[in-house]
């Protein structure tokens, strides 16, 4: 039988779930056994560590860019009824990490001169589920250390401006935006029962938009703008001298576009947040889902087991039916 340990306000833990227990953190400035830390442990990928103290926990969010940030971690509990669902697009409602990660691919290929360029399965955790700046970073350092973020920014929206273009006009890759199976039923169960229904996702705007709108169109849903009660995106990218939004330093993992899309959007108070549950496919959403104070419904199928963020799930399902059960209460 495996060891286990406690994280305050995020739970009891097998030794063996995935966590990486650390003699050192958050940058280093913390230290299992000094200053009041009991213990360091961080996800699987090391993208997130929690500080632990005798009663509480701080969150600790790294960044490729040079920006972590601190969070505390607040205890969750779901409460029913459930009054939102906040949900995830790519991987949760549409399936379309594998083309983004193409995407990815193609910018790599095109900084290296090398059409036959591929990316290997490990690198699959670090170009999928953050932002585009923090994916493009990891490859440049990984494959071509002597070019840009700037250069490789440039370069992945010439691609996927080209291909947004295609899909749009209906002549794009074949399969990139797959509606998940069950998605339509489940969405209009929510709605049906009077649920509020967020969609969060840490994708660009000119990414983001041409994905729901052609899955509802597939679904035959009509307007995602009307359907949804509300939807945040990491808003529009800074180019040369024209205004761009927040959006790179703040995606998943981070918790403000879960935070904001409830409190803002759906008009639900941090005090209600018991009330409220997020469904992600990946470790950064599960992390982001948790870290926002939201009872953290997993969906198989992304990277949330091989990221090691598993423990961050309050629940793990295949399928929207066996959600749809736990929000009953079943």
């Amino acid at each position: 039988m495996s060891k286990r340990f406690v994280v305050p306000k995020l739970g009891e833990f097998a030794e063996d779930c995935g966590f990486r227990t650390l003699k050192t953190g958050g940058g280093g400035f913390f230290a299992t056994g000094k200053d009041g830390v009991v213990s360091i442990a961080s996800t699987g990928d090391g993208k997130v560590e929690f500080i632990s103290y005798k009663d509480r926990t701080l969150a600790y969010v790294d960044s490729a860019l040079g920006y972590p940030a601190f969070y505390p971690v607040h205890p969750v509990s779901l409460k029913r009824p459930v009054k939102a669902v906040l949900m995830d697009l790519d991987g949760t409602t549409v399936h379309s990490e594998e083309f983004w990660i193409w995407i990815i691919e193609r910018t790599t290929a095109s900084l290296l001169g090398d059409d036959n360029f591929r990316l290997e399965p490990s690198d699959i955790p670090f170009v999928s589920g953050h932002s585009v700046s923090e994916h493009l970073t990891y490859c440049i350092e990984k494959y071509c250390p002597n070019k840009t973020v700037a250069e490789a920014r440039k370069c992945y929206f010439e691609h996927t401006n080209r291909e947004m273009k295609e899909i749009l006009e209906g002549r794009g890759r074949d399969g990139a935006f797959t509606p998940a199976p069950g998605v339509k039923d489940f969405l209009l169960e929510l709605k049906k029962r009077g649920i509020k229904i967020g969609l969060v996702t840490s994708g660009l705007y000119e990414k983001a938009w041409p994905e729901i709108l052609d899955a509802f169109r597939t679904l035959k849903m009509g307007d995602p703008k009307v359907f949804y009660d509300a939807s945040i995106t990491a808003g529009f990218p800074l180019r040369g001298g024209e205004p761009g939004t927040l959006g790179e330093l703040s995606p998943k993992p981070h918790p403000w576009l879960y935070a904001e899309t409830c409190v803002v959007g759906l008009n639900i108070p941090f005090s209600e947040r018991d009330y409220v549950l997020g469904i992600e496919d990946s470790g950064a959403g599960v992390c982001s889902v948790r870290l926002a104070g939201f009872t953290t419904v997993g969906i198989n199928g992304g990277n949330i087991e091989s990221s090691g963020t598993l423990p961050l799930c309050d629940k793990f399902y295949d399928n929207f039916e066996q959600i749809l059960a736990f929000i009953d209460g079943r």
